[in-house]
């Protein structure tokens, strides 16, 4: 399978591409920026022309993807200014998705992000640990075009219903030199309580990606990535009584077991992370 990677010079991307090219797939990397080379291709994602012209075939460097990653973005809330955050995701999501539906690629999936669930939730989850069974809550223009990448998602599969279309809500993405600062969260439960204590390393970002690639579901489907663990050392019940006291408890949270419930990734993916802060600090 040949797999456009688009965003593959950011954070995850760049582990995307190295680790869906050592399980075996020919990964062509697409993004504003990245190194010269046989299997990058430099995009402007804004630019509708520039994409249906890169996924359809780049002289001698492929003659045709068949499926796509989409990752590019800018990355979070306050980057850019709010007008910029929603002009370039949107834009560059839609021409994304649009050109793959016009080339015949079936099978996409695309980063959506943790920040739909309500973050950084100063209006609190309905219940913990959360899950994709609520509906969107978008807090930040960022937010808000996540919300309707995945709205556009559901109206693109009714329109070829043959279309898999897989969003994966991916938490704070860490590479492991970031994780020596974790065991200073300890000190202050509200330093991280903004998305529940949670985290994906980028290595676990990558699986979940290749198993939306494997499985192939049919129709739009999304999906919360994060880790097995919290950033915490303290216990859930602690940090919940003091940061969230009011809020309902919706099965067992574990002792540091993740807050944002994976079960769902876990079932319909064969999910299982693979990595934790704990294996490096």
């Amino acid at each position: 399978m040949r797999i456009a990677v688009t965003g593959s010079s950011g954070k995850l991307g760049t582990v995307v591409v190295r680790e869906l090219s050592a399980m075996g797939y020919e990964v062509i990397g697409m993004d504003r920026i990245g190194q010269r080379g046989p299997s990058f291709v430099q995009v402007d994602f804004t630019d509708y022309g520039q994409v249906i012209d890169a996924f359809g075939a780049v002289g001698d460097r492929h003659d045709g993807i068949d499926a796509v990653v989409h990752l590019a973005a800018i990355p979070a809330p306050g980057i850019q200014s709010d007008v910029a955050t929603f002009h370039n995701n949107m834009t560059a999501s839609f021409n994304v998705l649009w050109a793959a539906t016009r080339l015949g690629i079936r099978t996409v999936v695309t980063a959506s992000s943790e920040t739909v669930q309500g973050l950084p939730f100063d209006v609190p989850p309905p219940y913990i640990p959360a899950d994709e069974a609520y509906p969107p809550r978008p807090e930040s223009t960022y937010s808000l075009v996540k919300a309707l990448e995945e709205r556009m998602a559901v109206e693109l599969v009714r329109w070829f219903p043959d279309l898999s279309l897989t969003a994966l809500r991916f938490s704070n993405v860490m590479w492991p030199e970031d994780y020596a600062e974790f065991p200073s969260f300890d000190d202050d439960a509200m330093l991280r309580k903004w998305n529940l204590w949670s985290y994906i390393d980028a290595r676990d970002g990558a699986q979940a990606i290749a198993k939306a690639l494997e499985k192939k579901l049919p129709g739009f489907n999304h999906f919360l990535i994060a880790n097995a663990d919290t950033v915490m050392t303290r216990p859930n019940a602690e940090l919940i009584a003091e940061v969230f006291p009011d809020v309902p408890l919706k099965g067992e949270i574990g002792e540091n077991t993740t807050l944002f419930s994976i079960d769902k990734a876990r079932e319909m993916l064969g999910y299982e992370p693979q990595h934790s802060w704990r294996d490096h600090v």
